[in-house]
C-alpha cells in the first residue's frame, strides 16, 4: 500500500481554479458590455450623421441609425448574457 502523507489537494485546487475562472469571466463581461452597447449606438449614430451630411436630411438618419445601434446593442447584450447551450441545438427537431 503506497504511503500518502500529503493530503489530496488536487480536487480543492481544481475547485478553486474553477471559482477564479468563473469570477474573472464575469468581471471581464461586466467591463466589456458597456463598451459594446455604447459602441453600437455610436457606430449607428456616426453612420446616420454622415448619411445626413451626404443626403442633406439632418437629423433623421442619425436618429434612425442611432436607434438601430441601440437595438443592436441590446440584442448583443442579450446574446452574451444568455445561458450557454448545453451542446445540442434546441431549435431543430429531428423527424
Amino acid at each position: 500500500m503506497p504511503s500518502d502523507d500529503k493530503p489530496n489537494t488536487t480536487k480543492a485546487a481544481k475547485l478553486e481554479l474553477e471559482k477564479v475562472k468563473k469570477y474573472s469571466t464575469q468581471a471581464t463581461l461586466a467591463m466589456e458590455l458597456p463598451f459594446t452597447f455604447v459602441g453600437a449606438v455610436a457606430v449607428g449614430g456616426f453612420i446616420g450623421y454622415y448619411l445626413d451630411k451626404w443626403l442633406h436630411t439632418s437629423p433623421w438618419l442619425m436618429v434612425l441609425f442611432g436607434g438601430f445601434g441601440f437595438v443592436a446593442g441590446l440584442l448583443e447584450i442579450a446574446r452574451r448574457l444568455a445561458p450557454a447551450d448545453s451542446g445540442g441545438n434546441n431549435d431543430k427537431h429531428s423527424a
